[in-house]
């Protein structure tokens, strides 16, 4: 599937996050909705800055009952440091290969670049929200929160 929209069933996936634990879509069908967040770098400013703020809002998250995960094709071992470093209490997986984004339909930013995009889907595997916007990493917190009934405006 080339495009995805709200209201489409999101994409069964298999990944594994930088300490080995595997997670499926599976894993949270009929128990908590999944915030998803492909991020284009560890390290980088603006992929810091969106990391620490998923993280400063997680327990929001939590009660709001919706799990977070990260996603970029950096390695297992970037992964590793990069959430040590910023005390990050979600999991990150590490998509080298570019599956998980493919089968996600995200897309490059000016055709280079990784892009930066959230999915939330419920319960059910439905995505209610996608945000795409590669500099405003704040506001893919701020609307995955209003999505999950957390936030509001």
């Amino acid at each position: 599937m080339g495009h995805f929209e709200v209201g489409d069933r999101a994409p069964d996936f298999s990944a594994t996050t930088y300490d080995g634990n595997k997670i499926h879509l599976a894993d949270f069908l009929g128990k908590r909705a999944l915030v998803l967040f492909f991020y284009p770098k560890d390290g980088t400013p603006i992929c810091t800055q969106e990391a620490c703020a998923f993280r400063d809002s997680y327990e929001q998250f939590l009660d709001a009952g919706a799990d977070v995960i990260g996603v970029s094709g950096d390695s297992a071992e970037s992964h590793r440091t990069f959430a040590q470093q910023h005390k990050l209490s979600f999991p990150l997986i590490s998509d080298a290969d570019g599956s998980l984004r493919k089968s996600f339909a995200v897309p490059k930013t000016m055709g280079l670049f990784p892009g930066r995009v959230t999915y939330v889907i419920d319960q059910e595997g439905i995505i209610r929200q996608i945000f795409s916007a590669q500099f405003a990493s704040d506001e893919h917190v701020r609307q995955a929160l209003i999505a999950v009934g957390a936030g509001r405006g």
